[in-house]
């Protein structure tokens, strides 16, 4: 793996994040793992609300904080926003994730951080577009329900969210993409801009091509455990151990390299099943004689010949074996993190390389307040004003510095 280099392709971008779960602290991520300064903007003094979530929320805090410095103010005293806005002023980029008209209640929405610093990057992470939803308040669930995805995704009868918070991280992601869209146009106009990045559009944005589906066809859209997919074989099978694997094959070829290599004859010669949409044709008869196939094999020689065969293939994995996956490890798709409580462990790095080179950590996910220090200083605050400051709540310092 090539090593990047420095600087970083963000590097001397300084982005404060207002946000909280996963959208915002999701934007923040890219953009500090790609180089930018990302100052955590958190309420004085126990934190973002996402650090002490139970259930599955645990994870939340540690995993899409990485590469961030944490500065904790109390917003609700005029001596905190005054320190927010002097920060604004000397930033590139603020983005929040708050609810409808939060920011503006506050007096951080565009127009009055555009009037303290124009050439400012401003993104707002919302639930909807403005229309008839944009004050409703929104969450990733909600809108996998009400934009089509949780319908497609269950079986009839019952909608069922995706197993991650795929709505929050691409919303996040696609304010990234408008943020960074944007700084490189203010290299040409000198001026801010003003983004908005929703859920619900997002989550629209996902199921155009079964809307696509529907306009060709006719056809009320059906869910895709139940639907006919455009391909012969797409489908999980069981093994002689009773796991499952998941095999698709999507062309042609596929299909004739998978009949030599499992030595079936006879499949390849049948004349009903020469091409995709003729094997479609004959699913009823022909997946019950796969899966008499596989529920045959043990797992291991399934992957075996799948993979002497060129074809996709994917055995069910839990999260937890993620951690030894010989691909992540290998190729280098996982970083050593150390968690605000101590824990160390690997998490996923960004899916992508530029150059040759990944985007791995410079900073763990922070403790609460503890770039406070450094950043009033950095503001032209002395060490005893700091130390008023923090005395009177107004900052919180937390275990750093």
């Amino acid at each position: 793996m090539d090593v990047c280099e420095n600087p970083l392709p963000l590097s001397g971008i300084r982005a404060l994040e207002w946000g909280h779960a996963v959208m915002g602290p999701s934007c923040g991520m890219v953009l500090a793992d790609m180089g930018a300064e990302v100052i955590k903007i958190e309420k004085a003094p126990s934190g973002d609300d996402t650090r002490y979530l139970p259930g599955f929320g645990v994870g939340l805090f540690p995993y899409f904080n990485r590469n961030k410095r944490s500065l904790a103010l109390n917003l609700k005293d005029e001596r905190g926003k005054e320190i927010l806005r002097q920060l604004i002023g000397k930033a590139d980029v603020f983005f929040e994730n708050f609810g409808p008209g939060a920011a503006d209640r506050l007096g951080f929405g565009y127009q009055a951080c555009a009037a303290l610093n124009p050439r400012l990057i401003y993104c707002n992470l919302k639930g909807f577009m403005p229309g008839p939803y944009e004050n409703r308040p929104s969450l990733d669930n909600l809108v996998q329900m009400m934009a089509g995805l949780a319908y497609m995704t269950g079986p009839k009868g019952r909608p069922l969210r995706a197993g991650a918070s795929v709505i929050d991280i691409l919303g996040g992601v696609f304010g990234a993409l408008g943020i960074i869209t944007a700084l490189y146009e203010r290299e040409r106009t000198g001026q801010g801009k003003h983004i908005l990045s929703t859920l619900f559009e997002s989550t629209a944005f996902l199921v155009g091509q079964h809307m696509a589906h529907v306009a060709v066809t006719g056809e009320k859209s059906i869910p895709m455990p139940e639907g006919t997919a455009p391909w012969s074989v797409y489908d999980l099978f069981e093994t002689a151990e009773g796991d499952q694997i998941f095999i698709g094959m999507t062309s042609d070829f596929h299909w004739q390299r998978f009949c030599d290599t499992f030595g079936l004859e006879k499949l390849k010669a049948d004349e009903r099943l020469k091409t995709n949409n003729d094997r479609v044709s004959q699913r009823e008869w022909m997946i019950p004689e796969l899966q008499k196939l596989f529920k045959s094999m043990p797992k291991q020689r399934i992957v075996e010949l799948a993979d002497e065969a060129k074809i996709p293939f994917a055995p069910i994995i839990r999260p937890d074996q993620l951690f030894e996956d010989a691909q992540l490890n290998q190729g280098h798709g996982l970083v050593e993190t150390t968690f605000p409580d101590g824990t160390r462990t690997k998490m996923p790095k960004l899916p992508m390389r530029l150059g040759g080179c990944d985007f791995g950590l410079r900073n763990d996910p922070p403790q609460v307040g503890e770039y406070g220090r450094e950043a009033l200083g950095s503001l032209g605050y002395s060490p005893d004003q700091v130390e008023e400051l923090v005395q009177a709540g107004i900052v919180a310092v937390g275990n750093g510095k």
